[in-house]
């Protein structure tokens, strides 16, 4: 019996082999490679917070566009557990394959300030009591379901009785050109007076100095 050969037979074949190859290529830099450097030059502290760009769908394209910035997803850093952030659901993730999540493998690190470092045993401890809580699709404050920044935020203040970052309302964001899309998730008219903890707000609180920064 023959042996199939699956080697190219004319130059198309030879083009299309070549072709898939690059895009093989390009697709395997693009989600690992990427990635990885930021992983190697980063030197993560406990209670690190860490902002990336997610993949692109409408809802990211939402975040971001609404609320002027670069971040639409951020987490907490854990020597144990990774990172601690709420995507589906509050979930501990290696850091190296959270980074994977994110585009081309970019992001930032904010880092509690020096006065602020004791606070970081009892931020971890807090953090821990959302684990397992649903996302949080609507953007409200509430407690059933929670959203990324808001999980920073309210395991922040639970331990130090201190905002990090401000509170804003929906209607004081740049939503109009999402309108469409904010609709088809809340169910009716966007909710204007709904407060919420943007990644652009929680980014810019007092307590936070940023230390590193990839691919941005």
């Amino acid at each position: 019996m023959n042996r199939m050969k699956f080697y190219p037979k004319s130059k198309f074949q030879c083009f299309r082999l070549a072709t898939l190859i690059l895009i093989a290529t390009a697709l395997f830099t693009y989600l690992f490679v990427f990635p990885l450097a930021g992983f190697i030059s980063y030197q993560p502290q406990n209670g690190d917070i860490i902002f990336q760009s997610l993949q692109k769908n409408e809802l990211v394209e939402t975040i971001e566009g609404a609320t002027n910035s670069p971040y639409s997803h951020c987490g907490v850093v854990r020597f144990k557990d990774g990172v601690t952030h709420a995507l589906v659901k509050v979930k501990h993730t290696p850091l190296y394959l959270w980074l994977v999540q994110g585009r081309f493998g970019s992001f930032s690190v904010y880092r509690l300030k020096s006065e602020y470092q004791q606070t970081i045993s009892r931020f971890i401890e807090e953090l821990d009591k959302f684990v397992g809580l649903p996302y949080d699709f609507h953007y409200d404050m509430g407690d059933d379901a929670i959203y990324c920044s808001e999980l920073v935020y309210k395991a922040y203040k639970q331990a130090t009785g201190m905002e990090m970052g401000k509170l804003v309302r929906l209607g004081d964001l740049k939503w109009q050109p999402f309108a469409d899309i904010i609709r088809k998730y809340e169910g009716g008219a966007p909710p204007l007076q709904r407060v919420m903890i943007t990644l652009r707000d929680l980014a810019e609180a007092n307590q936070l100095v940023k230390v590193y920064e990839y691919g941005f």
